[in-house]
């Protein structure tokens, strides 16, 4: 029962914790789910019980989801120790869980030169990519583009265009999100050998000349 209440108590503090990095007041959150200000306020405050067609219209209000407002309190895994993975001139360490919200993946990944980047390395594969540079410098290749991206620098493309990204003069780390399908074109797997391509991901060659 009391971790029921407890649950209880987050929600509220969530549902008021959103609208006030929205800046909304009560009347502007109540106006967004067609609730009167004052019931909302009692719900943020206790005074009221939160019934199922009430937080429906809250959680599309602020942006979210029912899921995410009721997800339980866990303290036992707020630590994430991650584990290198290697693969040709490339080293990551996941940074994620895998029930991330909205389904992207961060990363830590350091680059060394002997990774291969080069207009003829280029891929494609559906989703976008971000990164950026934690130490060193990461040459990018993007379509008939080149240009280097300095530390704290960072970068952000459609992973439709045809890329390719690696270390400048040494060793490299960034910092990456990618989205699902980002992930699964780029995120290793485990084996001592370099993962053939994804699903849905192919190579693209610089045009000659």
């Amino acid at each position: 029962m009391k971790q029921e209440l407890d649950l209880d108590a987050v929600i509220r503090q969530r549902i008021r914790g959103l609208r006030l990095a929205r800046g909304w007041s009560l009347d502007a959150l109540a106006a967004r789910c067609y609730l009167s200000p004052s019931t909302l306020s009692r719900i943020e405050t206790g005074h009221r019980r939160i019934a199922l067609d009430q937080l429906v219209p809250i959680a599309r209000a602020l942006d979210t989801t029912i899921d995410h407002l009721l997800e339980a309190i866990d303290d036992e895994d707020v630590v994430i120790r991650p584990e290198p993975q290697h693969r040709a001139g490339i080293t990551t360490w996941v940074m994620s869980r895998e029930s991330t919200v909205r389904g992207v993946t961060v990363a830590k990944m350091r680059y060394t030169p002997e990774h291969p980047s080069s207009p003829h390395h280029q891929r494609v594969h559906p989703g976008r990519e971000w990164f950026t540079v934690l130490s060193g410098t990461m040459r990018l290749y993007l379509g008939d583009r080149e240009m280097l991206v300095e530390t704290g620098d960072a970068a952000e493309f459609s992973t439709m265009v045809p890329h390719s990204l690696g270390a400048e003069g040494g060793p490299a780390e960034i910092l990456t999100i990618f989205d699902q399908d980002g992930e699964r074109a780029h995120m290793p797997t485990p084996g001592p050998h370099e993962a053939p391509p994804a699903e849905g991901e192919r190579s693209v060659s610089a045009p000659e000349g």
